[in-house]
């Protein structure tokens, strides 16, 4: 017998308007060619083109002016390639430059789903009973890029949900390039991504056992500089992409948190940032750090991530490394356990493993935890965020894939201190997609990436189909008793 689950009567939806303003670079022959047109027109002419292109975007963006002049600052090369000096230009035709190398990107034009939902740093303002909550999703973009996007919602005693409607403008973050790196495991990371092995040798003869960017870039121009096979060039320049995935990022203090999107910046991940996995860690001292696990994607290659923040204004993000992550659906537990960081996996595709590592970046040994034991997740089973931490366990929702590629949500419970033990799972799904929800961008498919335990209920976000995203409540008690009498 299926536990009842209350359907919230609420639905997030895309917001196709939704746009950022990025940097578009069709080739150094084309730009080149672009540069030599606007420069041919008189002041006059450049002045009547820039007047109303940013009376106009001014409304769809909070500072076109600066977005334009960065992008024309990108193309530096061009405009000297071109024969002009960059602080030759004046004001407004280095915004005209701009606007040629800018291209408008909805965001959440083609999908919205795979959410994950925290407790808001802010719980300022409320009455008893009540809790901010930060919501992030997965949204999907022309061409499928996806990015991480945010909501934030509150959930009174009732637990019922109010999403804050987003604002109208799009900030993406300044992007800081100050990582220090540690070369063992920068040169293990890049023999993952399949670069030349004697490309790496050569690069890791000349560099410390700890680096900067700045070092490890002039190294990389250097060598490069002496290849003339584009091939092998573009082996160096893999390395330099590799690099960019270790960064911070900054968002403007006047931001709202659905102003801030998380977009690819790498070329690692350059077909899309999928499915975080937000937690709110306890560190030993008793302070709070939010992680997030998210895959990169490249279109061919997947690399795991970390992002962590205190603030949801500045991100650090990493690679993660090791044997044990080496493919999608990566869980930070939401603290130590015995001393040690704990992770959920699923290295195979189809099984849940279990990890525990001193770093938080390194993991290694995964152990088999659970397969596939019901009809409705004989595909694959996965975890649908971090465990959540109750009196009687670790409480885990989790995926399974069944026939005709139907995703439902289930649930299991681990013990507290050995998480390696299965207490119970349930037999059947906690929710199944139903008639309004089984079609849309991606057919037959519910999916969470984390839930939030409020006032006695456990409530789930969820994407429905890929297309919009929802929420499901269940209460905690009567979901923790059927789990413990379900003994696998």
């Amino acid at each position: 017998m299926r536990i009842l689950i209350e359907r919230k009567p609420v639905k997030v939806y895309p917001d196709p308007k939704r746009v950022i303003a990025r940097f578009f670079f069709n080739g150094e022959e084309r730009a080149v060619e672009v540069v030599k047109k606007v420069m041919e027109l008189s002041d006059d002419e450049v002045f009547g083109l820039i007047s109303p292109l940013l009376q106009e975007y001014s409304k769809r963006h909070r500072n076109i002016t600066k977005i334009l002049t960065r992008h024309c600052k990108r193309v530096l090369h061009s405009i000297e390639a071109a024969g002009f000096e960059y602080d030759d230009l004046d004001k407004d035709r280095k915004l005209l430059l701009g606007s040629y190398f800018t291209h408008e990107y909805s965001i959440e034009s083609a999908a919205f789903f795979n959410p994950s939902i925290v407790e808001d740093p802010d719980q300022s303002d409320l009455v008893e009973g009540e809790k901010r909550v930060i919501i992030s999703f997965r949204a999907v973009g022309e061409g499928h890029i996806s990015s991480v996007v945010f909501r934030r919602a509150l959930i009174d005693r009732n637990h019922d949900i109010t999403v804050i409607p987003a604002g109208n403008y799009i900030d993406e973050a300044e992007v800081i390039k100050n990582a220090v790196y540690n070369k063992r495991l920068f040169l293990k990371k890049a023999a993952d991504s399949k670069i030349d092995i004697e490309v790496l040798d050569e690069v890791g003869n000349k560099l410390q056992d700890k680096f900067d960017y700045a070092t490890l870039r002039k190294i990389i121009l250097d060598g490069k500089a002496l290849q003339q096979d584009d091939l092998r060039k573009l082996e160096y320049d893999k390395i330099l992409w590799l690099s960019d995935t270790y960064h911070e990022i900054s968002f403007s203090r006047d931001t709202d948190i659905s102003d801030r999107v998380i977009f690819p910046i790498s070329e690692f991940e350059r077909k899309g940032i999928e499915d975080a996995r937000f937690v709110r860690f306890i560190k030993d001292d008793g302070s709070v750090v939010y992680y997030a696990t998210y895959t990169a994607f490249d279109g061919a290659m997947i690399m795991p991530k970390l992002l962590q923040t205190t603030n949801f204004y500045d991100f650090k993000i990493s690679p993660l490394h090791g044997v044990g992550a080496q493919n999608k659906n990566l869980a930070l537990f939401p603290r130590k356990i015995n001393g040690k960081y704990a992770m959920m996996s699923r290295i195979d595709g189809c099984n849940n493993y279990l990890m525990y590592s001193d770093k938080l970046t390194v993991w290694d040994n995964p152990v088999k935890l659970q397969s596939p034991k019901f009809s409705w997740e004989f595909i694959q089973i996965g975890n649908c965020g971090s465990p959540i931490e109750t009196e009687d366990g670790w409480l885990v929702i989790t995926h399974g894939v069944g026939p005709m590629r139907r995703y439902c949500l289930g649930a299991s419970l681990f013990d507290l201190n050995d998480p390696s033990i299965e207490i119970g799972r349930l037999k059947e799904p906690l929710v199944i997609p139903n008639t309004d929800e089984r079609e849309g961008y991606v057919p037959n498919v519910l999916y969470s990436c984390g839930s939030i335990i409020h006032n006695g209920e456990l409530i789930i976000p969820y994407g429905l189909s890929d297309y919009c995203s929802s929420f499901a409540g269940v209460k905690i008690d009567i979901l923790l008793e059927r789990l413990k009498s379900s003994v696998i």
